[in-house]
């Protein structure tokens, strides 16, 4: 785990710690999650996160449910479920609550580097289009400016643990150009593209009133 990925207490219900007026809302994921990216060293056979069947190092990354930060960013992974531990993109609709958002913030790795598009939908029947670029998971450098999330110092194949090859789990973000209240995100139709945790970020604290707001209000 890299220095700037800490993990934290998750509260009762296994959500992320996040303090009131925080300008950030970490999204569940575990009905979305169909792909199995993280093994053990002892179930190395069970991992699907490429064609090749390669997989994550559990050993090496925090733990299912877990609440972590990267970056100042609050994320939390989705819990341990049979479905699997991330979101394998194929197109699916994620209901989010609705607001006005600034980022869409991903904790995200490419089976190689990916170069796609999510739909964002708003309240008022708009949709926009904003490029997602993920880099290869494969011990690869960051080619789209994203932050290093994990690097773990193995990687999981079905029969066996391959030191000295990394893996990569890489924060990235997704801008909400739009001044509108954004209600869902309709995912890449880019199945190289899998999602790990997702976080909506606001320019204004949740409870805070906008500055229009309280001007309207006068």
């Amino acid at each position: 785990m890299t220095t700037s990925a800490i993990e934290r207490p998750a509260g009762p219900g296994g959500e992320p710690v996040v303090t009131a007026g925080s300008r950030f809302r970490p999204v569940p994921l575990e009905t979305h999650a169909n792909n199995r990216a993280v093994t053990p060293a002892h179930g190395t056979a069970k991992g699907a996160f490429n064609v090749w069947r390669n997989s994550f190092p559990a050993e090496h990354l925090p733990g299912p449910g877990s609440a972590i930060t990267v970056d100042e960013v609050p994320f939390r992974l989705p819990a341990a479920g049979p479905a699997g531990d991330n979101v394998r993109c194929a197109g699916q609709y994620l209901r989010l609550p609705a607001g006005r958002y600034d980022w869409i913030h991903l904790l995200a790795a490419g089976e190689r580097r990916v170069e796609t598009e999510a739909a964002l939908h708003f309240a008022d029947g708009e949709v926009d289009f904003e490029a997602v670029r993920v880099s290869d998971f494969w011990a690869a450098p960051a080619r789209f400016g994203e932050r290093e999330a994990f690097r773990t110092p193995v990687m999981h194949y079905p029969q066996h643990v391959q030191p000295g090859v990394p893996a990569c789990l890489w924060a990235q973000r997704v801008p909400v150009t739009r001044r509108a209240v954004l209600h869902g995100i309709r995912l890449p139709r880019h199945i190289a593209l899998h999602v790990f945790a997702l976080t909506l970020e606001s320019a204004v604290p949740s409870g805070a009133v906008e500055p229009a707001s309280a001007e309207a209000a006068r």
